[in-house]
């Protein structure tokens, strides 16, 4: 996400490495660079203008403090400017009306249904809220049987109408079954096309005519580029939508949208799509991804993540363990599993600072602890809990159980006795953990 950018970014604004102040000339020469950047990444033209004129006359005539270098402050400025281009401020959804109703728009393959289930699955864990996902999607194949099996692997039922082909009336239903059944919030995942046309639009605007929804949202595939944003244009122009997710974040996104769609819709994003997982759904916080773009990685971000997955108590237990150097391969494998939970592993370390570089060309997908979990499921309960004992008889009858090489075993011990000592001496911090385990995937590349 946004590597070719932020790239381009820290090349731009090292220009200004060394002068000793900020000048028209030298603030023209670092901006031309930015705005090259800002383009390929395919943000709007008329948006990366502005950004950089406005970047230019708040920098231009400014007193570099003597504690700063002129590319320090330079930083800064685009820092604020770019979290003022996506918004400023993270934007929360609404949750008035009784039941409140959310009613998802976009186009066909921009993640829509998966994304339903995804809001679905983070408000009721994280709001407390009781949903109920309703399918108005009545042509697509399979798109209710979808829905149902999303809604299933959440528990959050699905309100369907196999038979009808109204879905105004579908969601008029759906409605009343909440309020009869006590759920405090609908919704409501509603056909796509492939392209914009007319009967798609004037579909979606009846059904928001007719449940006069809390927040109508736009989802849109972020890695279309200038497309998403000219769609999410043509969608509020007709809708008036309160506010946008964008999914797909996780992959080959240039940024272009995530940059240019708040200014010219004028509508927050308000969530964001990391990855396929239902889990992989986070806050669109402005700030937080301006200082990703100028590789800052995203500390805040990372803690709440591991903060969801890691109790007190159990990081309390695990202190203690690691303490009195009792860490074990039992203890290894639950925190595998727990940093599995909190996305994917590449993003993982890319929030933090001075990490996203270094991993850019590391080949780390989703299946990166297979092997490491399997060499562990191999050991006796005995050895999990004794790391010590496991000598080289051991390693081989491990290797054969686990379909792994001999070499392979002798490199997760060697790491994991590494990655013990490391904690010992940390004593209980659980972001040396995720780091330590996340480098030993440096060897799967």
């Amino acid at each position: 996400m946004f590597e070719n950018l932020s790239e381009r970014l820290e090349r731009s604004l090292k220009i200004l490495k060394g002068e000793g102040r900020i000048t028209e000339v030298n603030v023209a020469e670092t901006l031309k660079d930015v705005r090259k950047a800002l383009l390929d990444a395919d943000v709007n033209y008329k948006v990366a203008k502005t950004f950089t004129d406005t970047v230019k006359n708040k920098a231009i005539g400014q007193n570099v403090l003597t504690s700063l270098h002129p590319s320090q402050l330079m930083v800064k400025i685009v820092h604020d400017e770019l979290t003022a281009l996506m918004g400023g401020e993270a934007s929360e959804i609404n949750y008035e009306g009784h039941p409140a109703v959310i009613l998802m728009s976009g186009l066909q393959g921009s993640g829509k249904t998966t994304f339903s289930s995804k809001l679905a699955n983070y408000l009721k864990k994280k709001k407390n809220r009781k949903p109920l996902l309703v399918a108005c999607d009545v042509y697509r194949p399979a798109a209710i049987d979808q829905l149902k099996v999303l809604g299933e692997s959440i528990e959050v039922p699905v309100y369907s109408e196999p038979e009808s082909k109204d879905p105004v009336q579908i969601a008029l239903n759906a409605i009343k079954r909440a309020k009869a059944d006590g759920y405090n919030l609908v919704i409501i995942d509603t056909a796509g096309r492939l392209a914009i046309d007319e009967a798609m639009m004037n579909e979606i605007a009846a059904i928001k005519e007719a449940v006069n929804p809390t927040e109508t949202l736009f989802v849109v595939d972020s890695m279309t580029g200038q497309d998403a944003v000219n769609t999410a244009k043509e969608f509020n122009d007709r809708l008036d939508f309160t506010g946008v997710i964008l999914t797909k974040l996780d992959g080959d996104t240039r940024g272009g949208a995530a940059l240019s769609i708040r200014t010219v819709v004028t509508k927050p994003i308000k969530f964001i799509g990391t990855g396929e997982k239902l889990e992989a759904i986070d806050q669109f916080h402005p700030n937080r991804m301006a200082d990703r773009i100028l590789g800052m990685g995203d500390v805040v971000s990372l803690v709440e993540r591991a903060q969801e997955q890691f109790s007190e108590e159990e990081a309390r237990k695990l202190q203690r363990k690691m303490a009195r150097n009792q860490f074990d391969y039992n203890d290894f494998l639950a925190q595998i599993q727990q940093i599995k939970k909190m996305g994917n592993i590449k993003d993982l370390m890319a929030m933090i600072p001075g990490i996203g570089k270094s991993v850019k060309d590391l080949n780390i997908d989703d299946n990166a602890f297979k092997s490491v979990e399997a060499i562990i499921n191999s050991m006796t309960p005995k050895e999990r809990a004794n790391p010590d004992i496991i000598n080289n008889s051991r390693k081989e009858r491990i290797a054969r159980g686990s379909g792994n090489t001999m070499q392979e075993v002798n490199r997760i011990v060697k790491q994991f006795d590494q990655i013990r000592k490391t904690m010992k001496n940390v004593a209980g911090g659980k972001m040396a953990n995720m780091a330590n385990m996340a480098s030993m995937m440096k060897g799967k590349r």
